[in-house]
């Protein structure tokens, strides 16, 4: 065994565990591979595959003021490679002083029966439908005077994850992400749409670009606003971008310690707490159809809201707000035993459901006068007490009367809390898979309905496009 090609996954994961001195041993063997097409001006200009892979050892060492961890990651890992870097993951650990969040090795989950087989590899061919259905749409964005820019990428990710306590699990991610924009020939205007698959079949580019070519002509009339509060329909997309950071807001021990917009007054977390009058459901569940994640927990590094002592540990389906109530925060085993709340790891996912059937289209039919918003971008905390973001409209924000569309406004900077969004919603639209587009290289198995916000808080005028 000399190279990447002559070495499977689950055997560097073995091998690795036999070299091991440590008391205790992780190892994640990561294969990713990724597709991608881009384009410009209503051309392709690239396209590409690549392939790679990551180790990453976590050695454990016991003492007698606790225990250590050691975590280090290269890629690229050949056989020959292999002692070097577990001895350096031991070298860390005992250099290292006992790991606060030190817990027992997971042990007793199932092997992944798959565990042994080959990586799963995506190629340009996830692109056999998609490619011809966008050379139709250049050809139809040069009839109708626009141009179209954009990329599309698909990723597939197989983890194996093998331990000294005898874990062998195995799981295949797929992530395909597509962004369009259509831009006047002038580029004076600008409009985007993007969606979230696993394999690119589900996309349609003709749906696409027809919703496009709509926000292209409702920005041939143009309207000045200032900034103020307005009535705001956000779509599913800014829905999530501000909801995912929710969630990365959300761990147990920082509530607990007072530091959060989840502490309580007093003392404690706000858990049980209404935070919206809407019966709203914000939740992850690992076998959500189209949404799937790996249902076992894979930490690379230990932080806040993860551990890698918590590797190998189950996933199941966990409500973060159940009609409008706080469940859950983010724990590590570790975080909750100091908390006395409940496991619920950091998940792959995030959706929120429970409200009403209508569509944008039909929301925006509702409005009296109100902007309707794209997307969200540069979202930045403001206060973490609080949780106040602020961020900035893009690619088109559009003014409502009696029901449609009459025009195209400046952009915006906003502040507002998502937590304190939750609470002033006044209605909620029909959950639809979504791309959130701030933290579509983080985050984008997400699933959303549209809000309306009476009161939404656009801060400053922005000139951006």
């Amino acid at each position: 065994m000399s190279s990447r090609t002559t070495v499977k996954p689950h055997e560097i994961v073995e091998r690795a565990l036999e070299l091991s001195t440590a008391d205790g041993c992780v190892v994640i063997a990561d294969e990713h591979s990724s597709a991608n097409l881009r384009w410009a001006g209503n051309a392709l200009t690239t396209n590409g595959v690549t392939r790679g892979r990551t180790l990453t050892v976590i050695a454990t060492v016991d003492g007698a003021e606790g225990t250590a961890s050691g975590v280090v990651s290269r890629s690229a890992v050949t056989a020959d490679d292999l002692e070097p870097l577990v001895r350096a993951a031991e070298a860390a650990a005992r250099g290292a002083g006992p790991a606060e969040d030190a817990q027992p090795l997971v042990t007793g989950v199932p092997l992944s029966p798959d565990f042994t087989d080959t990586p799963a590899e995506t190629t340009s061919a996830v692109f056999a439908d998609f490619a011809p259905a966008l050379g139709e749409a250049f050809a139809r964005a040069r009839a109708g005077g626009r141009e179209l820019y954009g990329f599309a990428n698909h990723e597939l990710n197989s983890t194996y994850l093998g331990t000294s306590t005898g874990l062998r699990l195995r799981h295949d991610q797929p992530n395909g992400t597509l962004e369009l924009n259509a831009k006047s020939p002038d580029r004076t205007r600008s409009a985007w749409a993007g969606r979230a698959t696993g394999d690119f079949k589900d996309v349609d580019v003709a749906a696409l670009d027809e919703e496009l070519a709509r926000r292209l002509g409702w920005a041939e009339r143009r309207i000045e606003l200032p900034a103020g509060r307005y009535e705001t329909l956000l779509p599913p997309t800014a829905v999530a971008d501000l909801l995912i950071y929710q969630l990365w807001s959300a761990a147990a021990r920082d509530a607990a310690e007072g530091r959060t917009v989840f502490s309580r007054q007093g003392g404690g977390t706000r858990i049980g707490e209404t935070l919206s009058e809407l019966p709203l459901s914000l939740r992850s569940d690992p076998n959500e159809p189209g949404l799937e994640y790996a249902p076992f927990v894979v930490a690379h590094a230990s932080g806040d809201t993860e551990s890698v002592f918590d590797n190998g540990l189950p996933l199941t389906a966990t409500d973060w707000m159940r009609e409008g109530r706080l469940e859950h925060l983010v724990t590590t085993r570790h975080s909750a035993a100091l908390t006395g709340l409940p496991v619920a790891p950091s998940p792959g996912n995030l959706i929120l459901d429970g409200g009403g059937e209508r569509t944008l289209d039909e929301m925006v039919a509702a409005t009296e006068r109100g902007l309707l918003v794209t997307c969200l971008w540069y979202i930045r905390e403001v206060d973490p007490a609080t949780l106040l973001l602020t961020g900035l409209t893009r690619d088109g924000v559009y003014l409502v009367e009696n029901g449609e569309v009459v025009g195209e406004v400046n952009n915006f900077r906003f502040n507002e809390s998502p937590v304190d969004l939750l609470s002033r919603a006044t209605e909620a639209g029909r959950t639809a898979k979504t791309l959130p587009r701030e933290w579509s290289d983080y985050f984008t198995r997400a699933a959303m309905p549209a809000l309306r916000i009476p009161d939404f808080n656009m801060s400053s005028v922005s000139r951006g496009v």
